[in-house]
């Protein structure tokens, strides 16, 4: 037997703001990820690990400051 749970949230104003802004950089980090595993692979013929990608965002943290909130949030 499958059980399911369905949630609803309300979230305040300014938790609807953070929320966004976490998803933004969710996203953001996503589609980088893509993109530079994409352009790896055209390169070398291999992809990139998990690892690999993981241990660019202490680099992505230096150059773009907004993304110092993604990691806060992903090491919650």
């Amino acid at each position: 037997m499958l059980k399911a749970y369905r949630y609803r949230i309300y979230p305040t104003t300014e938790q609807k703001v953070l929320l966004a802004k976490s998803f933004g950089c969710c996203r953001w980090f996503y589609n980088y990820a893509l993109n530079l595993t994409n352009e790896t692979y055209k390169a070398t013929g291999k992809g990139l690990s998990r690892n690999e990608i993981i241990n660019k965002l202490p680099e992505l943290k230096k150059e773009y400051e907004w993304l110092k909130y993604l990691l806060s949030l992903c090491n919650r």
